[in-house]
């Protein structure tokens, strides 16, 4: 975060930040969904659909995508009878030439001899292939171990480049203010019938106490912190500081979030943090490993959502579906860039909480 900020914006971020904590409690999505009807999906029902064809299909699936341009979910498929079942349950089947066990090889592959700091990977569906993203650091010895392992796996992986690097967006600032640190709060939830909010493991981690303003009363306390490995802490609320579900859109009024959904790709999704406020984007991937100089996260959601330091902990989401907890990522709010997101049910399942 530059530290060049007015005050004029230190106060209105600090007020977000009480807004903030209005960031949303969520629940996972209904069991009992009606599937979808063929025609044009909205993104939930994609994210649904891809859900249920994913399971039906077992080792026939190569990956699912969301068509924002036309409303359907883009399902790639191995062979016409696999095919057929797509057309069937009201997706568009795409014909592709390698079949997700391949590509979940490869990533294993590249997780036992190319855990390099610096890199990230995942699935593209669009591509079927991994795509490694190498930011600025992977140069020299680096970059020659990262091309050997990828050249041994031919076709199913590709290599790209970002000027920036890969960092967890912590920083000292307004917002959720910790020891020295400063983060956003994501989502309030409740445990146990007691208030609690959701923010990112690497805020956690630096942090044990919690206040709303730079050397304010304290609010919470962590209770629970993960990272690396996921990305995701749970912070119990220690005073009476209001704590409805719903996220902050900095402009004065706030988004309500009814549930937590899982993310699909292609999907346009918002991020709501204290230091660069709402910024929107597109989900590029899913199941993303992040390598972190103080280590690896997996099971990430890739966005071309940018963020800046301080954004760290805040919230994704689409409409009032609660996807994701800011975890790092490379560039700014000026240039652009792309973030990485600890998805919300898996922090939800963990830590056993609910909405409040």
């Amino acid at each position: 975060m530059k530290r060049s900020r007015t005050s004029t914006r230190r106060t209105a971020a600090a007020g977000a930040a009480m807004a903030a904590l209005t960031a949303a409690a969520l629940t996972l999505p209904s069991a009992h969904a009606a599937s979808p009807a063929p025609g044009r999906l909205s993104s939930p029902q994609a994210s649904e659909l891809a859900r249920q064809i994913s399971a039906d299909l077992g080792a026939d699936s190569a990956g699912t995508y969301y068509d924002a341009g036309s409303g359907r979910l883009v399902v790639g498929v191995l062979d016409e009878g696999a095919a057929a079942r797509v057309r069937a349950a009201g997706a568009e089947p795409r014909t592709v030439r390698h079949s997700a066990a391949e590509l979940a090889s490869a990533q294993r592959a590249l997780k036992s001899d190319a855990s390099i700091p610096g890199t990230a990977w995942a699935v593209d569906p669009r591509l079927n292939k991994v795509v490694v993203t190498a930011d600025s650091t992977v140069t020299g010895a680096r970059k020659d171990r990262l091309d050997k392992v990828v050249a041994g796996l031919g076709d199913k992986v590709a290599v790209k480049r970002t000027a920036g690097v890969f960092r967890p967006f912590i920083a000292g600032g307004d917002a959720i203010w910790g020891s020295g640190v400063r983060c956003s709060l994501g989502f309030n939830v409740t445990k146990g019938g007691k208030p609690y909010f959701l923010t990112a493991g690497h805020c956690g981690n630096a942090s044990r106490t919690w206040s709303a303003t730079q050397g304010g009363a304290q609010i919470g306390v962590t209770e629970s912190s993960t990272f690396p490995g996921h990305d995701y802490a749970l912070v119990r609320y220690t005073s009476s500081i209001a704590h409805p579900s719903a996220v902050d859109l900095y402009d004065g009024s706030t988004q309500n979030i009814s549930r937590a959904g899982q993310a699909t790709v292609g999907e346009t999704v918002q991020r709501s943090g204290s230091t660069t406020g709402v910024h929107d984007g597109q989900v590029t991937a899913l199941g993303v490993t992040v390598n972190y100089e103080e280590g690896a996260v997996e099971g990430m959601i890739g966005t071309s959502v940018c963020a800046e330091p301080g954004d760290s902990g805040g919230a994704l989401f689409d409409g009032d579906t609660a996807l994701g907890l800011t975890s790092g990522g490379s560039g700014d709010c000026s240039g652009g860039g792309e973030t990485f997101f600890q998805p919300v049910p898996e922090a939800l399942q963990a830590y056993g909480a609910q909405l409040p």
